[in-house]
């Protein structure tokens, strides 16, 4: 039998308001449709993926914030959600964390270590996605670390895409200093609205413009990605339907053949 391999991904762009936390909520829960067993990790002090897998953030007593400072094994703050996706939450005690990570040595390597200890403890993930926050301070960086790949979701409503720019930067620097082999998968559309010129324009001057493959399809603009949070589901649940719960399966599909190629 064939030792089951894990793929760890970081959905990551520092500016806010691109579908980021959506797409980690979306991809993870249409990966686990395929029968993947999935590992969602929220990164966000404001722990919003956290919040919108219908899990309140204080209520925890235990969270993402006692595995990197009080060395919690990672197994007993993850919790399994309705969306058939496990999860490990955030709560705002992560924003200390972060401060407490800054004077650590190997801080870098902070999110790799959990990892490993999953992989090494028989937590036999297909996935891990890594939900960064919208900088690029030390979790973004433990993240890249940690990770094989990067995504990273693009609204296409603004040209305005200096963001990217200094995201590839840090790429770089990681791939310099604590991980090489780190992979830019390449560029997701959110809040794409194919009705207008800009959009478009925008969808076709990212790949050139960074020369980053552009995944397909792009994800459609629409208000059920907004209900989807209150209900504590992901838009695969809520709206099973919809042109955006479709768009999620399908660049789940895409990814889970690039994973096994």
């Amino acid at each position: 039998m064939t030792e089951r391999r894990t793929t760890v991904l970081a959905i990551a762009n520092q500016k806010g308001g691109v579908a980021k936390t959506t797409t980690v909520a979306s991809i993870g829960a249409a990966l686990a449709e395929l029968g993947q067993r999935v590992l969602l990790v929220d990164l966000d002090p404001q722990a919003c993926l956290t919040f919108s897998l219908g899990i309140d953030p204080e209520d925890l007593e235990l969270s993402i914030h006692h595995v990197f400072t009080k060395g919690l094994p990672a197994t007993e703050a993850i919790i399994t959600t309705e969306d058939g996706v496990d999860l490990l939450p955030a709560t705002i005690e992560l924003a200390r964390a972060e401060a407490d990570l800054l004077t650590r040595t190997g801080r870098e390597h902070v999110l790799r270590a959990v990892v490993e200890d999953l992989v090494e403890q028989g937590e036999d993930y297909d996935w891990i996605l890594l939900d960064c926050p919208p900088s690029l301070g030390v979790l973004t960086v433990a993240a890249l670390t940690a990770a094989e790949g990067v995504l990273i979701p693009l609204q296409c409503e603004t040209l305005s895409h200096r963001g990217v720019g200094q995201l590839l930067d840090t790429v770089h620097d990681v791939r310099r200093f604590t991980n090489r082999d780190l992979a830019v998968w390449g560029v997701l559309p959110t809040l794409y609205d194919g009705r207008t010129n800009h959009a478009r324009a925008v969808l076709d001057t990212i790949a050139d413009t960074y020369d980053l493959e552009v995944l397909e399809p792009a994800i459609p603009k629409t208000i059920k990605f907004a209900e989807a949070p209150a209900a504590g589901r992901s838009i695969l649940a809520t709206s099973r339907s919809s042109k955006g719960a479709h768009a999620y399966r399908e660049v789940a599909s895409n990814l889970l053949a690039r994973a096994a190629s």
